[in-house]
């Protein structure tokens, strides 16, 4: 009796197990393009729907994580075209995003689409047409920019070092731009930073000499004093002999996402993502 008994215990909490593992594992149709979340391992992101053999990078994502922005060049797209591929009406749905391909970051509030040194407001029927930031900022040569919630910009500029600055936004009046810590600025090709929502780090790529190979991926994050603490290389799971770039950080902040390009020419590369505890696992212990 206690044999039998014991045997249905044992029954039943391995389905219970497998309910919470199914449970964990469950893949939600409306958001990340109906992908199953990965582990501490990248992996290539909605590879099937991405990528044309070309060049796929540069991504961001709603605040609702049904709306996926990237960059695609290579074959019909003898340019950078920007797309979306948006859940509506129950599918993901692709559409280019004309005239301007720069590099996107839709703002914490979902309200702003930034391209670079020119943005695009939402609308009850869509994105507005292209605008142009306020001086100095929208005179200078920007490739990426992100922003806070509090509205800090932080972003590139494209020279043979690369320079990343910030901005600040001071009783709603933009401030004037400010170079980021030397640790940071430091390397070769310095650019594509991410600021985390609550500004508590930052992500760029840049070439160094503890690098694994071409561009690599590194953190800094921000000192109890305010301050930016030292570069810290992501590791040589999210880097590889190859340029990582781009990365960031999703709007619900459990995925980090990156691109990987492959040929000298960067006419290919593609998506990854991977959990960002990944992140979290390089803070400091304070």
């Amino acid at each position: 009796m206690k044999t039998n008994l014991t045997i249905f215990l044992c029954a039943m909490l391995a389905i219970c197990s497998a309910s919470v593992a199914n449970e964990n594992t469950a893949v939600n149709a409306e958001i990340y393009l109906g992908q199953k979340p990965p582990g501490l391992i990248p992996e290539r992101f909605a590879h099937d729907m991405i990528d044309r053999g070309f060049r796929a990078a540069s991504t961001s994502f709603s605040p609702d994580l049904k709306e996926f922005y990237f960059r695609r060049r290579g074959g019909e797209f003898e340019k950078n075209t920007l797309f979306v591929i948006q859940f509506k009406e129950g599918k993901w749905r692709e559409s280019a995003l004309p005239p301007r391909a720069g590099q996107p970051f839709v703002s914490p509030d979902g309200n702003i689409l930034h391209l670079g040194n020119k943005y695009r407001e939402r609308t009850p029927i869509g994105w507005s047409e292209v605008k142009s930031l306020a001086a100095p900022i929208g005179d200078m040569p920007i490739m990426r920019l992100t922003a806070s919630a509090k509205g800090t910009y932080v972003f590139d500029e494209p020279t043979e070092r690369g320079h990343i600055r910030y901005s600040q936004l001071v009783d709603g009046k933009r401030q004037a731009p400010q170079s980021v810590s030397e640790p940071i600025n430091s390397g070769m090709w310095t650019a594509h930073p991410f600021i985390a929502a609550d500004e508590s780090y930052i992500i760029w790529d840049s070439e160094r000499d503890d690098g694994y190979g071409d561009s690599d991926l590194y953190v800094s994050f921000k000192q109890s004093d305010g301050s930016w603490g030292k570069a810290i290389n992501l590791g040589d799971k999210i880097n590889s002999k190859f340029s990582d770039q781009f990365g960031s950080v999703t709007p619900d902040g459990k995925y980090f996402f990156f691109h990987r390009t492959y040929t000298t020419d960067g006419n290919k590369a593609e998506i990854f993502w991977v959990d960002a505890k990944v992140i979290e696992n390089l803070r400091p212990q304070t």
